[in-house]
């Protein structure tokens, strides 16, 4: 009698829920199917717009992992089967894991927006956190710098981001700044005749940008010239020596000797 009642009450159960299943099961499959067909697409779509290498499989796995996890709720909807759950389970696990890893996850978001907003790309020279170097590799947690005595710089994302960045390569230019302080002896119109001089002797000055020399500052015992030159961004160091030692030369050259001397 009690196999009886239970074939009785299993029929039952298959005939109400049972089309659903199968629905379900249909929905899954297809699901599948087109998740797969739709992360080709996708990977397709991102070599095509140059998006990042380091970004390419991140932004492919969470697109196909919440596709995924929508079509397992669809699924479980449909066969009747409630889902409070199992999105509560999710929902607890994301609160846990971002507890836990909330200064990677920093470092992440930071790493996602540098790759996707570009305020620097590789080979650009930089100042951030302190550090001034050439970008050699963009990470999706952390970024690594090149200084100019051959040091590497690892930054994490997260406070790159979060702070100011100084690209020193994207106008293409960068103006060299220096002062020189001499005494009243010298004529202010041959310190300046000097240094254009040698300014026109020396490579690497981009002569197409503004060039400024003046007189700038008058002290007790001093005045002040200033100097501003445009060079490439690659050449600011190399510049800065030979066009300062160039100025020097000349100056000593003529006799006119500095405060102190």
């Amino acid at each position: 009698m009690k196999l009886t009642q239970f074939y009785d009450t299993a029929y039952v159960w298959l005939l109400t829920h049972g089309p659903n299943i199968i629905f379900g099961l249909i929905v899954l499959i297809l699901g599948l199917w087109f998740i797969r067909l739709l992360k080709t697409r996708i990977r397709n779509k991102m070599s095509t717009k140059e998006v990042h290498s380091s970004l390419q499989p991140f932004l492919l796995s969470l697109s196909i992992t919440a596709l995924n996890v929508l079509l397992v709720l669809l699924v479980m909807t449909l066969m009747g089967i409630d889902a409070a759950i199992f999105t509560t389970l999710v929902g607890a696990f994301g609160v846990a894991a971002g507890l836990a890893l909330s200064g990677t996850l920093q470092n992440f978001a930071g790493g996602v927006l540098i790759l996707l907003l570009k305020p620097f790309e590789l080979n650009d020279n930089i100042i951030a956190q302190g550090q001034d170097g050439k970008v050699t590799s963009i990470q999706i947690f952390y970024t690594v710098l090149l200084t100019a005595d051959n040091k590497t710089i690892i930054i994490p994302n997260g406070k790159l981001f979060n702070e100011v960045i100084v690209n020193v390569t994207r106008s293409g230019s960068r103006r060299l700044d220096f002062e020189i302080e001499l005494g009243y002896s010298a004529k202010s119109e041959t310190v300046i005749a000097i240094i254009n001089e040698a300014i026109q002797n020396t490579p690497g000055i981009v002569k197409n940008k503004p060039i400024k020399v003046g007189l700038v500052k008058i002290s007790f015992d001093r005045a002040t010239y200033i100097v501003n030159v445009w060079v490439t961004p690659a050449e600011f160091l190399n510049v800065k020596i030979a066009l300062q030692e160039k100025v020097i030369s000349r100056l000593n050259q003529d006799g006119i000797k500095f405060p102190g001397t």
